[in-house]
């Protein structure tokens, strides 16, 4: 990655991150891409339904209890 390059989610990411409630596998949902980088979508787990934002190329997978507060 060059300096000043936006880091946005790239879709191989898939195979290595899990729910951080219950480690199952997230379902992707993809609203904006650009090739194989996600820009916004969402990520929804397979096992307990949560759904985690990607906004600006960057997931959100703080716990819904956390993500209120972290908003700035």
């Amino acid at each position: 990655m060059t300096p000043g390059q936006p880091r946005v989610m790239k879709e191989s990411l898939m195979d290595i991150i899990c729910c951080p409630l219950d480690k199952h596998d997230l379902e992707l949902d993809v609203d904006e891409r650009d090739d194989e980088e996600i820009l916004e979508g969402t990520l929804t787990c397979t096992e307990c339904g949560e759904v985690y934002p990607i906004e600006d190329g960057i997931p959100n997978l703080l716990p819904p209890d956390m993500r209120e507060g972290a908003a700035a």
